[in-house]
């Protein structure tokens, strides 16, 4: 078996992205938006990344007709660096495509500049700043898009 797995998330994996989420970033969603996501979110498609059989990343995102939208995505601190969230968005990308979508979008903070640098390797072009968009400090949001 590879060390590497992506799968779609299931509800027994949630506890699992939320440490990576809380690991990650300083304002994360609740245990409760995650079922609902998984759950009652047509829309909503979640997918997890093993590495020797342990999670340690995730990515969601929003499919509505032909766009989608990029909802979260995480690699654990110790696991960063190995090209695990490079496979995993290429993963989530190419299932985006085989669904019909055309174009896709994400936020980012403006001072990630590690994350900017993968989403642009892929083509993601910036939009637009979202001024104040995240609520534990007001920084801006980069907007980035691209065509699939």
């Amino acid at each position: 078996m590879s060390k590497i797995q992506i799968r779609k998330m299931e509800v027994a994996d949630i506890e699992s992205a939320h440490l990576i989420e809380q690991l990650s970033f300083s304002e994360t969603w609740s245990t409760d938006i995650y079922q609902e996501e998984l759950t009652k979110n047509k829309y909503a498609t979640y997918f997890v990344i093993l590495y020797e059989e342990e999670i340690v990343g995730f990515c969601g995102s929003w499919m509505v007709l032909d766009e989608a939208q990029i909802t979260n995505i995480a690699i654990t601190p110790k696991h960063r660096g190995k090209g695990l969230g490079t496979n995993l968005f290429q993963y989530v990308i190419n299932y985006a495509i085989a669904h019909g979508v055309k174009r896709l979008s994400l936020e980012v903070r403006v001072s990630n500049i590690t994350a900017q640098k993968m989403y642009k390797n892929f083509g993601l072009q910036p939009g637009g700043i979202r001024k104040n968009y995240y609520t534990d400090n007001q920084e801006d949001a980069l907007v980035l898009w691209v065509n699939l």
